[in-house]
């Protein structure tokens, strides 16, 4: 059978369109805030991603960093990271969602012990930033054995015997971040440069699902149309801030966003 992320990209290919993958961090501003984000925009995201707070964080920008310290503030640990996905599973049982973290975590938790967890509470994915290929080979057939699928990170970099052999152990996404900057620097290449390294990976598994990420936002997204899937996270964290800022209720206000990014996309 199909895994759900497999289908959310199918059906987004049914209506001629990319998925749009939203990234908010768990517990931001408070587990409950978090939960109600996650419920409102799992309405108009194809494949939701959370986060798990993170205070050293190497590939977040600021607005990200900003909502982890928001979490940690609030005390979130990584068994709430796990309860929130579990009561938004119940809920909306055929939605993907995407764990995405740093391996100490992992390893502190206990690898085993973390990714029973996962399966437990339904995850479908798994990012880990600093887990690169092929040491996370292991850590991935762990994945699979769970059903638990394991994202491999492609770069600009990433030289092309490289991607041959990543794309080739990859399970059903590949996560291509679009430039060599952190989350949420603007766009320093141009979207047909990105598209062009995209349509190289692409070529080498069509059948494989690549997702953009790194930079997009209501400006860029439309330019990237092309892509299998379009992953918004530093403009949704930069939304809830400004809502707590104003005091405003950032479910509604994050919600328009992500109405708005899908409205472009279509």
């Amino acid at each position: 059978m199909a895994s759900l992320l497999s289908q959310a990209f199918q059906n987004a290919k049914n209506e001629n369109r990319p998925a749009l993958l939203t990234y908010t961090v768990a517990g931001d501003n408070t587990k409950k805030k978090s939960l109600e984000i996650l419920k409102s925009i799992s309405n108009y995201a194809d494949i939701c991603e959370l986060g798990f707070p993170h205070n050293t964080p190497i590939a977040d920008g600021g607005q990200i960093q900003t909502s982890a310290y928001r979490a940690i503030k609030n005390g979130i640990k990584i068994n709430d990271v796990f309860s929130i996905t579990n009561d938004f599973k119940k809920l909306k049982k055929t939605k993907p969602i995407i764990l995405m973290g740093y391996y100490n975590m992992i390893f502190q938790y206990n690898e085993n012990k973390f990714l029973d967890k996962c399966k437990k509470v339904k995850v479908d994915g798994l990012i880990v930033v600093d887990l690169p290929y092929p040491e996370n080979k292991k850590f991935a057939a762990k994945c699979k054995k769970r059903g638990v699928n394991f994202i491999q990170l492609v770069s600009p970099t990433t030289s092309s015997v490289r991607l041959k052999k990543i794309i080739k152990d990859s399970h059903d996404m590949v996560y291509y971040i679009s430039m060599l900057s952190t989350t949420g620097g603007k766009l320093k290449v141009s979207p047909k440069k990105i598209l062009e390294k995209y349509s190289k990976i692409k070529n080498h598994n069509k059948s494989k699902n690549v997702v953009i990420g790194f930079g997009i936002t209501e400006k860029t997204i439309k330019s990237l149309k092309k892509a299998d899937g379009l992953v918004v996270g530093s403009a949704i964290c930069k939304e809830i801030s400004n809502s707590i800022k104003k005091r405003q209720n950032p479910v509604t206000n994050v919600t328009n966003i992500v109405k708005r990014l899908k409205n472009k996309i279509k």
